[in-house]
């Protein structure tokens, strides 16, 4: 090994010891935590892991509870992190652990790899965390890293094979635990994506893109695509139990190959040209439920960004056209004018407001629910009359 590959694994093992932050999965490198929390960083910044890492532990403290689990539980409890087939691969991986490898987390990565939801950065993040072997990895803080260590003068995403060349030949043999979280807390605290503190750097001296004066121009990264906007409509369908019970909401469970499968949500879907929110809410209700509804009132309008989203959802009260209340819950589904015909659900609830809270949301509707929490008039009294 070349004296100044020995220097540069120094270097960062050093700085690590001497800097890492105290995150919780650290502790005693248990598989099961390191597993976990690297699925919940994929697509999530480190702050907001934290605050659901516990919640998960103390629900799920290892696989056999986690494998033993519904769906719901697990998508309830991973509900606020986003993207939700993760939480469902999880709950798939626990059961083939359990069920083929003894409840043992595979060490090797060709066996991690034929795990749902493992690919080779995670493969390589349990292989050398967990397990400490000399097994390479490449994340976004590494990408970045790399790219002004070694001035790879391409975009990054065309260097996918370059990056993993690389991380290969600088893995070490011995201690890999310490040198790969190193190179991404590096990434994370000193080689930022903007102003990195190139003087706080232990690398700092094998810095190519430094050396020829090129940081600010490291990474290359392709131009990124508009952020699209779609306007959506939604609607809290309630029903009248009598005068001294809590009305009922009808939710429905979204299909399970459909964005956000399984989770739960109030009908609605995207306005089409030339359609107003409220027109919308109508023909969706009707085509997703078999419906026919009227609007109340308005309740509010979320938005909410993802990746190459931005959504604006307009949220609405709305009851059945003609629907007579009802003294009895029991007595619910004969006094319905007709039972729902479901063309993007797999099923359906009536619950009380208060019952929402046992249903995993995606992102919009769960801001809607808070709304209604913060201002309980509104799950009453609309918040704006639609005229006719």
């Amino acid at each position: 090994m070349p004296p100044s590959l020995v220097s540069f694994q120094q270097a960062l093992v050093t700085w690590f010891q001497a800097n890492q932050r105290p995150l919780p999965w650290r502790n005693g490198y248990d598989p099961y935590q390191i597993w976990i929390s690297e699925i919940m960083l994929q697509q999530t910044q480190v702050e907001r892991v934290l605050l659901f890492f516990d919640r998960w532990l103390r629900q799920f403290p290892g696989i056999h509870t986690l494998a033993s689990s519904s769906e719901d539980s697990v998508l309830k409890c991973w509900e606020g992190l986003g993207y939700y087939s993760r939480a469902r691969n999880i709950l798939r991986c626990a059961r083939i652990i359990v069920d083929k490898h003894g409840g043992i987390i595979p060490s090797a990565p060709s066996i991690l790899l034929t795990l749902p939801g493992i690919g080779p950065y995670t493969a390589g993040a349990i292989a050398s965390i967990a397990y400490n072997l000399p097994t390479p990895l490449v994340d976004a803080n590494i990408a970045r890293l790399f790219s002004r260590l070694f001035n790879i003068d391409i975009p990054l995403k065309q260097a996918g094979a370059l990056l993993w060349q690389k991380a290969k030949e600088v893995v070490p043999l011995t201690n890999a635990r310490s040198f790969n979280q190193g190179l991404m807390e590096l990434g994370a605290l000193v080689c930022t994506p903007k102003n990195p503190d190139c003087h706080r750097c232990p690398l700092l001296r094998f810095c190519i893109a430094h050396q020829n004066g090129l940081i600010d121009q490291r990474p290359i990264h392709q131009k990124g695509k508009k952020q699209r906007l779609i306007e959506m409509a939604t609607g809290i369908l309630s029903y009248s139990q009598g005068r001294h019970a809590p009305n009922l909401l009808f939710i429905q469970q979204r299909l399970i190959d459909d964005v956000w499968g399984c989770l739960w949500e109030f009908p609605g879907g995207k306005l089409k040209t030339g359609e107003s929110p409220e027109q919308a809410l109508v023909r969706e209700f009707l085509e997703e439920t078999g419906f026919s509804v009227h609007i109340t009132g308005k309740i509010t309008r979320t938005i909410h960004h993802y990746t190459c989203y931005k959504v604006i959802l307009h949220c609405f009260h709305c009851s059945f056209e003609h629907s007579p209340d009802i003294p009895d819950r029991r007595e619910l589904e004969s006094a319905l004018p007709s039972p729902p015909i479901l063309t993007a659900a797999q099923q359906y609830r009536w619950v009380s407001f208060r019952e929402l809270s046992q249903f995993a949301f995606p992102a919009g509707h769960r801001k809607l629910i808070e709304y209604m929490q913060q201002f309980p008039q509104t799950l009453t009294i609309p918040v704006q009359k639609i005229r006719g």
